[in-house]
């Protein structure tokens, strides 16, 4: 194919069709062509061409490799007779969308094209340099059949083990020229006898339209409170893992990211799956709300205490836009292959997962009778984007998908919820709000030492509940467990027994136990009697028998406990090793500074670091009426301009004849001449564009500097810069 025929044939269309190859083509908008010629080349070019085959479904995809089977230009009826009838249709959309121009009544395939689709089409090999006659088949052998066989839907290549001796199948075949030599060592099948045995189809099957869905009946208002109860969830999920960093951060991996083992903690304390863990750390990280800090440790923002200030509906909302454009795919975190990938890593970017998620819920939307399976959805997804270069849509991007919209309440029982609708169409969700379960402000403690909370608990009782005690299940109500752990945990973040058993007796609906008062009383009583300082370390006591028993323990044999004093021990243990230690063997230490005052009280740990979300692989936007119309004016006015330099650039070469040619230190030792001694007057030079066309031009030369030359031409009146090396030659007029 020319170029210049490709980009004639664009300036016979309409502004309605260029808009429209712009919709369906984004890339091409970027930067906005100068003119018609650029638009050709840009259309042409390999990047473009290959970002317009990937969004091809089957059908498309099945039409344009059997045009590029046939002989160039091809009719529709041609097409037509190695296809199938809906064929036609298509063709045309093809040509909407610059993957197939007219030729006359005719049509092509821009010539880059046809590299992309690949040598072989569709498994047929390169045409016969031979005229074949088919009437032979009629006495094939039935080994020689075989071979065709194996061959006919391709590949179309076949091994031999030599050539010169290729057995009596292969030879009959040869000498009929049903198979072709490629080499010592490979015969092919021509693409003529390929076609003959496939009945003059290129394919076996086409596929005018997608699978059909399949899935059970869901109504709407059940899918909406399974919704609503994954909304809520995921908020908290959000708000818990956020708080549970903010106590114990993690610490980041060398190669950054989170480590297996707190994965695995931070599921435990959530009661979800690690891949849920994953995810939701994955959605704040995106957010800004946690932060991989200099020290390396895994700690919530500023930005995820004004994000907890927001509304439901709002803070929802501001994740799951992150999470519908992001190229991360937190799927992928866990083993692949024998190398693991974290969660909050670099390795999660796939450019393809925005416009997979997109096409996902897409299909969804598209489908909102009832429950489809994920088998009928891939199915779905995959005649969408069969690309081959991509190998088609992974069916795993598309699990993740469908887990992850369920994991936040987009969909609801597998069917796209009500919130979700609006979500995707930039519609309020207010609604989300009202139908959230109320925050509760009280629980029910019981006599075994646990608390029941009817409903999802208000913020301030719920942050006081997570010191106090653990989560033994989730759901409706949550259960929650006190321990000598528990009670501890709050006494080292500053409350005492008092603020404990005050704080329980207003909250709860219930009486207090009096075994619950008395394990609070006994902890608290218990809990900084013994207290650990820094010298390296130094651990102190009141009640001797405690220090004895310290010295005297089997379980801390061997760390160097050493007594200097009655009531005081030394160690050579930093003063968190030493207080973990001591804790893991059932002692309650305190930790003190060197004036003896207790390091105790509420730790609300955050980055001092500023919040820095991945990047995220952009997909090309759409682009909108005002964009589109912006880029024809631009367009338009450029054509036009071109003409006129073209036009002008004729009538002159017409009168100065033949184009300058001069070396290229001819050329310099010319410029410099003229610009030191006849500056005032013009000067005649062959110059070639980008496309390697050489035109004459008439100039003014102002200043020579760094291989370029600046001067004014006379076939626009602009100053323009001129490459040196693309000077073919100067002349003086």
């Amino acid at each position: 194919m020319s170029v210049n025929s490709f980009a004639d044939e664009l300036r016979a269309r309409s502004d309605e069709s260029i808009a429209h190859l712009f919709a369906v083509r984004p890339d091409l908008l970027s930067p906005v062509p100068t003119d018609l010629s650029a638009l050709s080349a840009r259309a042409n070019s390999t990047p473009s061409l290959m970002r317009a085959l990937e969004s091809l479904n089957k059908f498309q995809l099945e039409v344009l490799t059997s045009a590029s089977t046939l002989t160039q230009p091809f009719s529709k009826s041609e097409l037509l007779s190695v296809s199938v009838p809906e064929a036609g249709d298509e063709l045309m959309r093809l040509w909407a969308a610059a993957l197939v121009y007219k030729d006359g009544t005719k049509f092509r395939l821009p010539g880059n094209l046809g590299q992309l689709i690949g040598d072989e089409p569709a498994g047929l090999g390169p045409r016969s340099l031979k005229k074949i006659d088919f009437k032979a088949l009629k006495d094939i052998p039935s080994d020689s059949a075989a071979v065709l066989e194996r061959l006919t839907w391709g590949p179309p290549r076949g091994q031999v083990g030599n050539i010169k001796a290729p057995g009596k199948p292969i030879g009959w075949l040869l000498e009929h020229d049903y198979l072709a030599v490629m080499d010592s060592k490979t015969v092919v099948l021509p693409r003529e006898v390929g076609m003959h045995l496939r009945n003059g189809k290129v394919f076996k099957e086409y596929s005018p339209v997608a699978n059909s869905f399949k899935g059970t009946t869901r109504k709407q208002k059940d899918i909406d409170r399974a919704a609503i109860a994954n909304i809520s969830d995921f908020l908290r999920w959000c708000e818990e893992l956020a708080h549970h960093w903010s106590d114990e951060p993690p610490i980041a991996l060398r190669s950054g990211g989170l480590g297996i083992r707190d994965l695995k903690r931070s599921a435990d304390h959530l009661g979800i799956a690690e891949n849920c863990v994953a995810f939701v750390a994955e959605v704040l990280y995106l957010g800004g709300l946690i932060v991989i800090d200099p020290d390396d440790q895994i700690l919530p923002t500023n930005s995820f205490d004004i994000w907890m200030s927001r509304s439901l509906e709002e803070r929802w909302s501001a994740l799951v836009s992150l999470w519908l454009e992001t190229s991360r795919v937190s799927g992928l975190s866990g083993k692949a292959g024998e190398k693991n990938i974290a969660p909050l890593g670099p390795e999660l970017d796939r450019v393809s997962a925005a416009s997979i998620r997109s096409l996902t819920l897409a299909l969804l939307k598209e489908n909102q009778d009832g429950a489809v399976t994920a088998d009928s959805l891939i199915s779905a997804a995959q005649w969408q984007r069969p690309a081959k270069r991509t190998g088609g849509v992974p069916a795993s991007y598309i699990e993740y998908t469908l887990r992850e919209a369920e994991w936040l309440g987009i969909t609801g029982q597998s069917v796209i919820s009500d919130y979700g609708l609006a979500l995707l169409a930039g519609e309020s969700l207010e609604k989300i709000d009202a139908d959230l379960p109320a925050e509760v402000d009280h629980i029910l403690i019981q006599s075994d030492n646990t608390a029941i909370a009817p409903g999802p608990l208000a913020q301030s009782v719920a942050q006081e509940m997570a010191l106090l005690a653990d989560v033994e299940s989730r759901g409706g109500a949550t259960v929650f467990r006190f321990s000598d752990a528990t009670i501890r945990r709050a006494l080292d973040h500053g409350k005492t027994g008092d603020d404990i058993i005050k704080f329980l007796k207003a909250t709860s609906k219930t009486p207090m136990p009096q075994p619950l008062e008395y394990l609070i009383a006994d902890v608290a009583k218990k809990h900084g009697k013994l207290r650990v300082g820094a010298t390296t370390s130094f651990i102190r006591c009141e009640d001797q028998s405690v220090i004895a028993s310290i010295i005297g323990d089997k379980k801390l044999e061997g760390l160097g406990f050493r007594k200097i004093a009655t009531e005081v021990i030394i160690c050579d243990l930093e003063v968190d090793d030493a207080v973990n230690i001591l804790r893991n063997a059932g002692y309650l230490p305190a930790v003190e500074d060197s004036k003896g005052i207790l390091l105790t009280g509420p730790r609300i740990m955050r980055a001092q670091t500023k919040a820095r979300p991945p990047r995220i692989i952009g997909e090309i936007d759409l682009p909108d009426e005002i964009a589109l119309n912006g880029a024809l004016r631009t367009l338009r006015t450029g054509e036009k301009s071109s003409h006129r330099q073209s036009t002008l650039r004729n009538i002159t070469a017409s009168a100065l004849g033949e184009l300058p040619r001069t070396t290229a230190n001819e050329t310099l030792e010319i410029l410099s001449h003229h610009l030191t001694h006849s500056a005032d007057t013009s000067l005649s030079i062959g110059y070639a564009d980008n496309n390697g066309l050489i035109s004459h031009r008439i100039i003014d030369p102002l200043k020579l500097s760094a291989g370029s030359l600046l001067a004014r031409d006379h076939a626009t009146g602009e100053i323009t810069t001129f490459r040196i090396a693309r000077i073919t030659g100067v002349a003086s007029l």
